[in-house]
């Protein structure tokens, strides 16, 4: 007789699973991104990325949510995190043609550390002292990967932090209106305001192509776009965020094989040391964020 299953293991080895998925999806995308943009504009490529998105996403949520998806109670915030995801996107793409992917990737995911200090600066929370460590811990990690004053990007170092900040904004706002909307009509009001936005832009940006490689490439976007948000979501739902944080950085361990894969970049030795202090400082925050016992402790101390 076969052993019985564990069914809260079980899932939790799903959620990881899912997380993994994410972060491939993910890398994909931004892969692809920097693929094609060195050879379609900025607007075409994220016309059809978030077109392709928003029809994907809408085929899947509305049968899942049916009329209820289309209900928002907060339409200014949900504008003003489309306008968010939609500079964060602009910026983001933009880095990406300046930097390898892998190095990107880890300054991104100094998000999470950086959202602890606008919940701080803007809804006035309360944290451990300890949990600055592990934000100048990522901010450090970041400073490592841009090396300032060495092999620098100049202005376009500006990019990556800008996108990390926009980001966060989107994060924090997320969090936010997750007391009003449901996260399905959140996602799905965002990715159409960016698609509508980039529509409207699109005949400064446009251009003739008679590459079916790279009109596949950009429908391969919107897909994974799509996908990536929605196993993300899976992710949440069947484990606690404790648990999945730390197969989160794994994203940036598929983001630089894409590097290396496509482009043939290797990061360096300062790069690399970047990337494991901001997935070291990300996990130590997020550890500590889950056991309020040991936050609550510190922030008496």
């Amino acid at each position: 007789m076969a052993p019985a299953v564990n069914p809260v293991r079980a899932t939790a080895l799903a959620g990881i699973l899912y997380m993994l998925l994410a972060g491939l999806f993910f890398s994909i995308l931004d892969t692809t991104a920097k693929y094609v943009v060195a050879s379609v504009t900025l607007v075409m490529m994220l016309s059809i990325r978030f077109l392709m998105q928003a029809l994907v996403s809408t085929l899947v949520l509305l049968p899942l949510h049916g009329r209820a998806l289309l209900r928002i109670s907060q339409p200014r915030l949900q504008l003003l995190r489309g306008a968010l995801l939609a500079a964060s996107t602009v910026m983001a793409v933009s880095a990406l043609k300046l930097m390898p992917i892998g190095e990107f990737t880890a300054i991104v995911m100094v998000t999470p550390m950086l959202v602890t200090v606008l919940a701080v600066a803007v809804l006035k929370q309360r944290i451990a002292p300890i949990q600055w460590l592990f934000v100048m811990g990522g901010l450090m990690g970041t400073l490592m990967i841009i090396k300032p004053g060495g092999q620098s990007l100049g202005w376009g170092a500006l990019l990556p932090l800008g996108c990390l900040l926009s980001n966060s904004s989107v994060q924090l706002l997320t969090s936010h209106l997750g007391r009003y909307d449901s996260a399905a009509s959140t996602h799905l009001c965002s990715v159409w305001f960016c698609a509508v936005l980039a529509v409207i832009a699109l005949p400064m940006g446009w251009q003739a192509l008679d590459s079916f490689k790279l009109w596949g490439l950009m429908v391969l976007m919107g897909l994974m776009g799509a996908a990536g948000h929605f196993v993300l979501t899976q992710a949440y739902q069947h484990a606690p965020t404790v648990v999945l944080m730390p197969f989160m950085y794994g994203h940036i361990g598929f983001a630089v094989l894409g590097g290396w894969l496509v482009f043939d970049h290797v990061p360096d030795q300062w790069a690399v040391l970047g990337m494991l202090v901001i997935a070291g400082s990300g996990i130590a925050s997020a550890w500590l964020t889950v056991n309020p016992g040991i936050q609550a402790k510190e922030a008496r101390s």
